[in-house]
Parts: C-alpha cells; structure tokens; sequence
C-alpha cells in the first residue's frame, strides 16, 4: 500500500476591527495599511488559510474598500469570500442581509451591489469546494462595549446593539472543511451559538476546524461545547494583550489525535491594526 506523504496547512484566525489602527489616528491611508498588516501576515506567519472577522466591504469610515481583496492579493491567497452579515454600518444604521448564499462575494464574482456591508471573509491558497452559511442568530438586547479612545489612550464604554450573527464555511479540496465566525458578545448567546454552529458542522463533510472571535474567554469554548480548542493564547487588547477571545477549534473526536507534531501553534505578531492579534496553528494533513 501506499501512503501519501503528509502535508501541512497553516490556519489563521483574525478579528479586523474593520482595519482599524491601534492606537487610532487623526487620519490613516486605510488600503496601504491594511495591506502592510496583511504583508506581515504572509512574511512572518506564512499562511495557507485565513480566517477573517469584522470585515468592511465599501464603508466610508474604511475609505470604500474591499478589505477581503486587499489581504487576499497582499498575502497571495488567490482563492477568498467575502459574507456580509448586515447592509449598512454596525452601531449605526443597518438591516439584515436577507438571502446570505446569494450575497457571498469571490475572486469570481462581478459585483454590481455598492451598498457598504460588514461581516465575515475568509482567503486561501487551496482551491474551494463549496462554501456554506449557518444562521446562528442574535441577542435581542445589547450591552456596553469597551472600544480605544479616539486619540489612542486607554479606553471607553459605548452600548452597542446586538447584530446578525453567521458562520462563513469553506469545503476545501484538500480534504478540510474550516468554518469561521464572530459570536455575540452576550453571555449566555454566544454558547448557544457555538453549540448550534458545533451541531450543523457534524453533519459536514472533511475534517472540521471551528475558528473565530468567540466573545467567550478562559478557554470556555472547550468546556462547554464538543470541540476543543488548539492553542491557549492571549489575544486581546492587542496592545497589552491578557484574554483569548480568538480560538481555533476541532471535534473532541480528533482532538485526542492531535498531538505534536500534528499541530504546532504559530507565533503571533501585534500588526497594529485591530484590537485583536491574529492567532495561528500549522497542522499536519
């Protein structure tokens, strides 16, 4: 019999915070630095995929950028999706997207919609299979979030409204089916959200990775849900980082299996943009 030689994948998981810089400044040239960041990213963490949170597409605070196809052509990822999870601004005015298949957006698709969007994007150098949506719902009410002061020193509360939240999933040829989401804030919501997502990717086919924001922290995704988390790493705030929001996940069923040298965790880098680090496993396929 012959075995095929292993591979490797390397996964990234990074919450955007639509590009924003940290600290904040009075003007920021928003494609040249995001695809700076995005530059770092290929050089020192040498992705294969990448999964995306709080992605703007067409906003004016972002200067109208695709933020999705910046990064994919600064880390040379040629295959990438971009999912709106709402039309409009988050915070501000904003209603759901009401066909999510339909408004997924490629490297291959001709856009004629220009409404400014926020949501869910994912790049990678392995050719797609099939790209999946998961409704995963939201909180019916808010809670005051701690976001950087416009100037850059330290912090402040706003209260924010809930919004949709999705998962944006990916069957890769190469046998790995990843999916990536940003849960919600509220506690409580967010682990039913987890467990609905854990729940649908059951019934996926390849092997599975779960990763994303999960607004849970201390490794409680692990705890209460049937995947279990790869690498316990802080990775917000950004500028002093001291909680994991950030994970990347696999079925209790595989996760006995990955051991090393089946998984190596990547060491991360403060790119200035965002309030989160990027967090990064290679694994053995």
């Amino acid at each position: 019999m012959v075995v095929a030689p292993a591979q490797s994948m390397r996964v990234i998981s990074w919450n955007l915070l639509h590009g924003q810089k940290i600290p904040p400044t009075a003007k920021q040239d928003w494609q040249a630095e995001l695809a700076g960041a995005a530059k770092k990213v290929a050089t020192q963490l040498q992705p294969d995929f990448i999964a995306l949170q709080e992605v703007d597409y067409l906003q004016p605070r972002s200067d109208l950028t695709n933020q999705t196809q910046i990064i994919a052509k600064a880390t040379q990822l040629k295959h990438w999706a971009y999912l709106p999870t709402l039309i409009g601004t988050p915070g501000e005015k904003w209603h759901r997207v009401e066909d999510l298949t339909k408004a997924i957006i490629t490297e291959k698709t001709v856009v004629k919609n220009t409404q400014p969007s926020y949501g869910l994007a994912l790049a990678t150098n392995v050719p797609i299979k099939k790209l999946y949506v998961k409704k995963l719902g939201r909180s019916i009410v808010g809670m005051p979030l701690m976001i950087p002061k416009d100037d850059g020193k330290g912090a402040r509360f706003i209260y924010v409204k809930d919004e949709p939240r999705v998962a944006l999933i990916a069957e890769l040829k190469n046998g790995v089916t990843i999916a990536t989401t940003h849960l919600s804030f509220v506690p409580g919501v967010n682990i039913f959200q987890l467990n609905k997502l854990s729940l649908y990717l059951k019934k996926l086919p390849g092997r599975k990775l779960l990763t994303g924001d999960l607004n849970l922290p201390g490794n409680l995704p692990s705890k209460l849900s049937p995947f279990k988390s790869l690498l316990s790493q802080h990775t917000y705030p950004s500028w002093q980082p001291k909680i994991q929001f950030d994970y990347i996940m696999v079925p209790n069923s595989e996760f006995g299996a990955m051991v090393s040298p089946n998984f190596t965790a990547i060491k991360s880098i403060n790119l200035k943009i965002s309030d989160h680090i990027p967090i990064g496993v290679e694994i053995q396929i």
